[in-house]
Order: structure tokens, then sequence, then C-alpha cells
């Protein structure tokens, strides 16, 4: 992923695989590294999965690009490990995440009126 130039989420798109699952894994709450990874499977239902070397460098890059930050909160020591670090979204990975979300909107939108998408009527 390229560095965000300025404050343009537009600038960063269209997002990898990888850093729009983490996006959308970190969208409802701040979780851990493995938390995300579990939440990824989870919701694809199992099609897609990263790697822990995967993951890990995909939030370093998203981290340098202000995407992500790790959370000052934590969790009761009582009920989780110290040594995980958990991670937000920040504003302007909002604003990103927002941004490819509707750039593939209208990607899909296209789609329909040309007919492409077979069983989807336009809308």
């Amino acid at each position: 992923m390229a560095s965000s130039s300025g404050s343009d989420p537009s600038s960063l798109l269209p997002l990898t695989p990888a850093v729009l699952h983490i996006l959308l894994s970190l969208a409802d709450e701040e979780r851990h590294g493995y938390g995300i990874m579990q939440e990824i499977e989870q919701r694809t239902g199992g099609e897609f999965t990263l790697g822990s070397g995967s993951l890990y460098g995909s939030i370093k890059r998203m981290m340098a690009s202000r995407l992500l930050a790790e959370s000052d909160e934590r969790p009761d020591p009582a009920l989780d490990d110290q040594r995980r670090r958990y991670y937000r979204l920040t504003p302007f990975g909002r604003q990103v995440l927002d941004a490819e979300l509707h750039r593939l909107q209208q990607l899909v939108r296209n789609a329909k009126v040309r007919k492409l998408l077979k069983g989807l009527a336009a809308s």
C-alpha cells in the first residue's frame, strides 16, 4: 500500500483485499490481531483467510498510512493476555473504508446496468 498523500482517501484506492477485510473487521470494534483473523474468516465463511505474516505486515503499512492506530484501551488483565496489541480504525481509516465501499458500490451498479450480473436487477 502506498503511503497517503495528504488526507485524500481516494489516494489509497483501490484497496487490496487484505486491507479491505482488515478495515471491515475493525469497523465496529477494536480487535487484536488474532481477533481480526478470526472475524475475517467467520465473516467470509472461510473464503478469505489471512496468515499472521500477511496480517501484521498489512497492519504495519496501514498504521504508517494512518488508517489504523494501536488502541490505548486495554481489557481487564485477568480476562486478556497483556502481550496482545489492540487496533482501531482512525477517522482517516474510516474515510478510506467509506470511499472504497462507495467505489465498489459504483462498480457493481455499473455491472448491473450493463446486465453483467445475472440474477441481479439494476437499481
